[in-house]
């Protein structure tokens, strides 16, 4: 049973192992480029091919289901971008170009397996073999001074903070359930959630480390350094896998917690609501694309908390289909600002000005990533707002659906500023920037990505609703 459903854990640690081996010796980068990718593919297809599998393991800590392996798919998937994004890793000390792509497999890998963890302390270990990865890589940048070390410390600091406020939650909630076990926590915590204030207290401590991961109110202090500070290949990563990884956690813990319009969910409505109004409203006065991102991603953690919080398969489906399209328009922007800064530097709208003449697939790219990210149909972002604000409609949430349009127009505005910058602002002065046949392919796969699933969405939903069924 091992030898089957856990093979996309093998396959993954079989690629970090390898990874790490070539650090012994000295490689070309596009040597290590093209080990990084060929093994990230094997793993994609191990990972395609155990979906529908199921098993529980090590002592009932790891389960195989569904849910955990749709969202491996998405993980992996999203480390193959990531991979071929970073072709050539212009951002990147050359020195450190194999022991950069073995730690990003390290956090994939510890993503993985947050991804089947059921199990308190298995998902903080989980979560912290991603996060000391990551620590390690983000101040691996060339150049730009010493930028990308603050944002390795301040990284690591609220990393730090959050850990230790999870363990305190974790503690609070095992001397009120005495157990950790996910399964026989969905029978006790429900009812001390009514009764007992200090379960809500441990709950939201709990979240704290999901929500650091996130970039959520009020764990979102790091973004915009870290985004700004660590090389475009590192923000591409932390600005979307992460995430990935936090939803599907967040969506076990808020079924096991039996949000139903408790104090619970009350509290992750405020969270929910000054997440979206603070990225959106700093969004609006940025000028470095990363920094706006980042303001971005904490208004995008918003509203996906507004699917998890109505703890029903309508808006729990909606989260999972919203993360995955985030994760393709968030990597689309990043693949468009990796390619117009060849010596890794940070780009602002100036850099943006005369991209339409300059490389028309890179501005179309930008367009449909920004369109989706601003919910224009028929993108993949509108249908995931959609789907998200209809199932918050649903369960009675009208205030708070709102709020997130509200919001939502906000946001258009500055979406739509990044592309006017590309079509609108012309440069004949300016080279024009040509692409390699596999960038031509990747922002190809991005823009078909992003309008098709938006346009034909029932195949992703559909696996969204067998996955979150898992939960209900």
């Amino acid at each position: 049973m091992l030898n089957t459903v856990f093979m996309p854990e093998i396959a993954l640690m079989m690629t970090t192992l390898v990874l790490f081996f070539m650090t012994l010796g000295k490689f070309r980068t596009g040597t290590v480029q093209a080990v990084s990718l060929v093994l990230a593919a094997v793993t994609l297809v191990v990972t395609v091919a155990s979906i529908g599998t199921q098993g529980l393991m090590f002592y009932d800590v790891y389960r195989i289901d569904s849910l955990s392996q749709l969202f491996k798919v998405v993980i992996v998937l999203g480390l193959f971008l990531v991979f071929l994004l970073g072709t050539g890793l212009t951002g990147i000390e050359e020195r450190l170009h194999t022991e950069y792509n073995m730690f990003l497999s390290i956090s994939a890998l510890g993503l993985v397996f947050l991804s089947s963890s059921v199990e308190l302390l298995t998902m903080l270990l989980s979560l912290e073999i991603s996060s000391y990865a990551l620590y390690v890589i983000i101040p691996f940048r060339r150049g730009q001074g010493r930028i990308h070390v603050e944002a390795g410390i301040k990284y690591l600091l609220f990393g730090a903070a959050s850990t230790g406020l999870t363990l305190y939650g974790m503690s609070y909630i095992f001397g009120l359930t005495h157990t950790t076990y996910l399964v026989e926590l969905t029978e006790k915590l429900p009812g001390l959630v009514a009764t007992q204030p200090l379960a809500v207290i441990a709950i939201v401590l709990v979240m704290t480390a999901f929500f650091y991961k996130l970039a959520m109110f009020p764990m979102h202090f790091w973004a915009p350094d870290v985004y700004q500070g660590a090389a475009n290949e590192t923000t591409g990563f932390v600005a979307t896998l992460p995430k990935v990884g936090a939803v599907l956690i967040l969506l076990r813990f808020v079924s096991v917690a039996g949000v139903d319009i408790t104090q619970v969910t009350w509290v992750l409505a405020v969270i929910a609501v000054m997440s979206m109004v603070f990225g959106n409203f700093s969004a609006l006065v940025q000028t470095d694309l990363k920094r706006l991102l980042a303001y971005s991603s904490i208004a995008h953690a918003g509203y996906v908390m507004i699917g998890i919080l109505t703890a029903d398969e309508m808006g729990m489906a909606a989260a999972v289909f919203y993360v995955i399209g985030y994760l393709l328009m968030n990597l689309g922007a990043f693949y468009v600002i990796y390619n117009i800064s060849p010596k890794g530097e940070n780009v602002t709208f100036d850099d943006l000005k005369g991209l339409s003449r300059r490389s028309p697939l890179l501005a179309l790219t930008l367009l449909v990533s920004v369109f989706g990210m601003a919910g224009v149909p028929p993108t993949i972002g509108f249908m995931g707002k959609f789907m998200v604000f209809t199932g918050a409609l649903d369960k009675g949430f009208y205030a708070l659906v709102i709020i997130a349009i509200m919001n939502a127009a906000v946001a258009a505005f500055y979406y739509l500023k990044m592309a006017r910058a590309a079509y609108c602002a012309a440069d004949n002065e300016q080279d024009v920037i040509i692409l390699p046949f596999g960038a031509k392919i990747m922002g190809t796969f991005f823009i078909l990505a992003i309008i098709l699933i938006g346009a034909m969405p029932q195949s992703i939903l559909a696996a969204a609703k067998e996955a979150v069924a898992t939960l209900l």
